[in-house]
């Protein structure tokens, strides 16, 4: 696990665009007191151009109780963990989850059926900000978790190659929940860095722990979908402008031309409940 762990550790403190960065912080200053680290990730880490784009943060936080002065948002972030807001800073927009510590560490890990968490930190990230070194350790250690987790859920086939290994995992996780993205993303995520996969197969690979086996994809596929709903219903709640971006993001991926009316803005759940069904019949998001 150490080789896995430095490893995780020099990607994530991979310097980024300084105005990333300063978004990171203006993200955590909206804590104080309870703002943990900050990670960036997602397709946005590829980009040099990001006028114009979405960045993706996940914000960690100590504990929901101290984040939020309203209780029912750290009840929502509990029970249907994370919660999402968007943010603008500096002429860039983005939106940021929020976890507690002890939540990225379990969502990262064998221990949940639930794929979102560990299915993105497979993948590359950057840890832009952190309150200490503690916490800092503390999230390099949960993402390090992330890579085994995965293909360890996807389950090995005997003389399949690392980098197949990746691809069917992540094509396996985008199974899982409601996506914009066409087929074949689990393969293109793994080719956009075919070096970082493969410098990360066998440390990953070494840190399965021992017993763990794959399979259970149908009930994660009815569970993924039953939760993508789930929280998609709580981002109108918490996520303003919630259906706007859901509209954005399935035409930047899907091709789709979806314009948002002006009731679905005034009446955002019952505009998510009534077109995620269409989009899937259509096949815009399966």
């Amino acid at each position: 696990m150490s080789d896995l762990i430095d490893l995780v550790r020099n990607e994530l403190a991979t310097p980024v665009e300084p105005r990333v960065a300063a978004m990171a912080q203006a993200i955590a200053a909206q804590y104080p007191g309870s703002a943990r680290a900050v990670l960036f990730y997602g397709s946005c880490l590829r980009e040099t151009q990001l006028d114009g784009l979405m960045l993706d943060f996940y914000l960690i936080v100590s504990d929901y109780g101290d984040a939020y002065p309203k209780r029912w948002m750290a009840v929502a972030n509990r029970l249907i963990p994370p919660n999402v807001f968007p943010f603008q800073h500096d002429g860039l927009i983005a939106k940021y989850a929020v976890l507690s510590e002890a939540d990225f560490h379990r969502l990262n890990g064998a221990e949940t059926r639930n794929v979102s968490v560990w299915a993105r930190f497979a993948q590359p990230s950057r840890l832009v900000w952190a309150v200490d070194d503690t916490a800092r350790q503390r999230a390099v250690a949960a993402v390090a978790r992330a890579a085994p987790t995965l293909l360890a859920a996807a389950g090995s086939i005997d003389g399949e190659p690392p980098l197949d290994w990746w691809r069917r995992a992540f094509a396996l996780t985008y199974s899982v929940e409601l996506r914009a993205e066409r087929t074949g993303r689990g393969q293109s995520v793994v080719d956009a860095d075919a070096d970082r996969y493969q410098r990360f197969s066998l440390p990953a690979m070494a840190a399965i722990p021992t017993g763990a086996r794959g399979g259970a994809w149908p009930r994660r596929r009815l569970e993924g979908k039953a939760l993508s709903i789930a929280r998609l219903a709580k981002a109108s709640l918490t996520y303003a402008g919630g259906i706007d971006y859901l509209a954005w993001k399935i035409n930047r991926h899907a091709g789709t031309k979806i314009e948002i009316k002006p009731w679905q803005r005034r009446w955002p759940l019952v505009a998510a409940l009534t077109l995620v069904p269409r989009l899937m019949k259509s096949g815009a998001i399966r």
